[in-house]
């Protein structure tokens, strides 16, 4: 079985939120609470909204939801895994090849 390997991690640092009032259905307050939520991955240039909760923080679970499936997050991932998995690949060959018997030296120490 293959071990999990963490290649990298995107933090609440990696986005922007934005959040402002929704408008439309739901009287005052939909005029007086800002629970939309506007996400933006500046990375991969990936926007997502949700306006459709009364709640701000249901919303922001929405939204980080729908981001993650845009066309733009999943290719900008799957270029990030790429490029990490690409570089993992190059360093087990460059350790492979200083593993070789020809590349190795032993040194014996013998105590006076």
């Amino acid at each position: 079985m293959k071990e999990k390997m963490l290649l990298f991690s995107i933090t609440k640092k990696d986005f922007t939120v934005e959040t402002f009032r929704s408008g439309g259905k739901g009287g005052q307050n939909q005029n007086k609470v800002e629970s939309g939520v506007r996400i933006k991955h500046p990375a991969s240039g990936a926007v997502a909204e949700c306006r459709e909760q009364r709640n701000q923080l249901q919303n922001k679970h929405t939204a980080f939801q729908r981001l993650v499936k845009t066309a733009k997050f999943q290719a900008w991932h799957k270029i990030k895994v790429a490029s990490i998995m690409q570089g993992i690949a190059n360093i087990d060959k460059d350790v492979d090849k200083a593993m070789e018997e020809k590349n190795l030296k032993v040194e014996y120490y013998t105590p006076k």
